[in-house]
């Protein structure tokens, strides 16, 4: 995989009364892979606001941590059959917020990487909706080829 590359995430949350939620992000960012993980960072805009989001994801086959600097503040990670729990600083204030991961699948083909993450997200020791992640990191050349 190369060091530039393309980084797609959809997330989408079961909400309850069968509501949902789901966003997807595309943008640029950069690969690195060291002792058995796998290293993404990329940059995030909000509408609206200024300034921007540092994105860091660690990965490896069981596990994905992810990093959020600038106008949020969190270290999240996702370990399949445990909870984990941090604090998402905001602009508006800061969270609890509750994971556990039921699934982490990673496929690494060497060309592209493939991660689907099922967790159960609490805020403020409510359980607020269960959720998938979807990611998809290939490199920039690849992307381009397909396009």
């Amino acid at each position: 995989m190369t060091e530039e590359v393309l980084v797609s995430i959809r997330g989408l949350q079961l909400l309850a009364q069968d509501e949902q939620d789901e966003v997807e992000v595309v943008t640029g960012g950069s690969y690195l892979y060291r002792d058995g993980r796998h290293y993404i960072r990329y940059e995030e805009v909000v509408e609206g606001m200024d300034g921007t989001i540092c994105n860091l994801i660690r990965l490896d086959e069981h596990r994905m941590e992810v990093t959020k600097s600038g106008l949020t503040n969190v270290h999240m990670v996702f370990e399949k059959d445990k909870k984990n729990v941090t604090y998402y600083e905001t602009p508006f204030g800061n969270l609890r917020v509750g994971i556990a991961a039921t699934n982490i699948d990673v496929k690494d083909t060497g060309k592209r990487i493939d991660v689907t993450v099922h967790y159960a997200l609490d805020i403020n020791y409510e359980h607020l909706a269960d959720c998938t992640i979807n990611m998809q990191v290939r490199s920039k050349e690849e992307a381009l080829m397909l396009s």
